[in-house]
């Protein structure tokens, strides 16, 4: 099948994945979303496909939400949004499959969210992963707000949404968010050696493991996405989130609490 917005080549037992909007960082717009939540459906009863590989077309994997299509989002829209976003993380989670993220670049905002939901996240040493959601007066959504606290723990989990300072890949790796860190150059090489390897085990025992562990400690995953989108819609309301993405245009530092 042929997508707008990502690009999909089943190789080998691997189906890589590729988001194919690199004049906006890969920016997760509405349809992108939707496109990735059908791709993961459709392999989960493609049997040709053993393992995912998920990464970005240029010179970052995602920069999140697209701000441009924010400016005039409200309550209703932004759930819509959110829904699709949501979906399409759950595609992931419960795709009893391998889905390893290939970290090319800048993961910001939402893409930090579509990495963290992969099961294995492999980065280039030039990465570097960004909560920048409080910065447009918003919360964290896609689910970092229960992955994370989950890999790194309660504090570095709130540092890190509360303040959005950029981590680099080693910084990342030490404290829990991603698994490996390899020179730029040598990134998907490592990543399609990992694939091979999981391609080549047994798919059954590798979904149980997957679908087992994800039960251990995702288990009330909905419960956080429900309320994370209650949250975010009100946020979606506030005069903070105006004001956050009208100094993220003019290139200021924004004033909250008016």
């Amino acid at each position: 099948m042929i997508y707008e917005n990502i690009d999909v080549k089943i190789e080998n037992g691997i189906c890589t994945v590729k988001l194919n909007r690199p004049e906006v960082r890969n920016a997760l717009v509405l349809e992108m979303r939707q496109e990735l939540k059908d791709v993961f459906t459709s392999v989960k009863q493609n049997d040709e496909v053993k393992v995912i590989v998920l990464t970005g077309e240029g010179k970052a994997f995602s920069a999140g939400g697209d701000l441009s299509a924010l400016k005039e989002i409200d309550a209703v829209s932004g759930r819509k949004r959110l829904q699709a976003g949501h979906e399409m993380i759950h595609s992931i989670v419960n795709l009893e499959k391998p889905v390893i993220a290939a970290i090319n670049g800048v993961a910001a905002g939402a893409g930090v969210s579509l990495a963290v939901a992969c099961d294995m996240i492999i980065a280039s040493r030039s990465a570097a992963f960004i909560q920048s959601f409080a910065k447009v007066g918003l919360i964290p959504d896609l689910g970092a707000i229960h992955f994370l606290p989950k890999l790194i723990g309660r504090h570095r989990a709130l540092e890190l949404m509360f303040l959005g300072e950029k981590v680099s890949a080693e910084q990342a790796q030490n404290i829990g968010i991603i698994n490996r860190v390899v020179e730029d150059e040598q990134l998907m090489d490592e990543v399609h050696r990992v694939a091979l390897q999981l391609a080549e085990g047994p798919d059954m025992a590798l979904g149980f493991m997957k679908k087992l562990v994800n039960r251990s400690v995702l288990a009330d995953l909905d419960e956080t996405l429900e309320l994370e989108g209650f949250a975010q819609a009100m946020c979606f309301e506030s005069k903070d989130f105006k004001e956050g993405v009208q100094a993220f245009f003019e290139k200021r530092k924004p004033v909250f609490n008016q």
